[in-house]
């Protein structure tokens, strides 16, 4: 049976205090026995005070991106060694905002995820396409490209100790939703596309879904048959609907 995830990606947003707040409302919210596992993704900065809050508690944390070099002359970077000092268990990579914004390419994308791999931790990588792709019909063209950037060749084994997160960049942020049959199709197609390279790793993937999801609309996505939970964006800055989405997929 496929692990349920429900994450939380904070963005840039939050200050120290607020952070500290969210985390303990959180750890009373969110059920301590759950077959759901939930984790944070938090700014760099904050990782230090996650570690001491969150140690020995029902919930994870991870960071938001890395730079696939244990270390160097790269400028205000953070490497994988670093985040493992403050024992992060996941790691964001390929976010459309790191993509589109900061021009991280597949090649780069492709890196980052097998050097989270390489110090123990779990890479989260995102994929989706954009409006135009869409409308053009160019979504599994696109996500064929990024799944094969990190997945193709000698790198099979990749499928071990990884999730997916389809976020469809017109979703992320947005208020629109893909619906439900809409993440199911693109889901579907991700596991078929994987299992040329294991077939058995690519059914036993955790796939989830991202795109301006809420405690409304939750139970519908998380009921489809390939999304294994979400990845979460605004709602997980709320203690109370983030607790509301965890208890959707609870239900599913």
């Amino acid at each position: 049976m496929r692990q349920k995830f429900v994450m939380g990606n904070w963005k840039m947003n939050g200050r120290l205090i607020q952070i500290i707040g969210l985390v303990h409302d959180l750890l009373a919210i969110c059920p301590r026995q759950s077959a759901v596992r939930t984790a944070v993704l938090a700014p760099t900065i904050y990782l230090p005070e996650l570690s001491t809050l969150l140690a020995g508690q029902h919930i994870g944390w991870g960071a938001q991106n890395v730079y696939p070099k244990d270390a160097g002359p790269y400028t205000g970077e953070i490497s994988g060694l670093m985040l493992s000092d403050y024992h992060c268990q996941y790691v964001l990579v390929g976010h459309s905002e790191r993509r589109h914004q900061f021009h991280e390419d597949e090649k780069f994308v492709a890196e980052k995820f097998h050097h989270v791999k390489e110090h123990g931790m779990i890479p989260i990588l995102c994929v989706g396409e954009t409006a135009m792709d869409r409308e053009h019909g160019l979504m599994e063209e696109t996500l064929s490209r990024q799944l094969s950037a990190v997945f193709t060749g000698d790198r099979a084994h990749a499928l071990q100790d990884c999730v997916i997160a389809y976020e469809p960049v017109w979703a992320i942020g947005t208020g629109i939703t893909a619906t439900p049959e809409q993440a199911q199709h693109a889901h579907a197609f991700i596991r078929q596309f994987l299992s040329q390279f294991d077939h058995h790793g690519a059914q036993n993937l955790s796939i989830l879904y991202g795109g301006s999801v809420t405690e409304m609309n939750a139970k519908e996505l998380f009921a489809k048959t390939d999304v294994d939970g979400g990845l979460i964006g605004g709602a997980s800055l709320h203690a109370q609907q983030f607790g509301e989405i965890v208890k959707c997929i609870n239900y599913c």
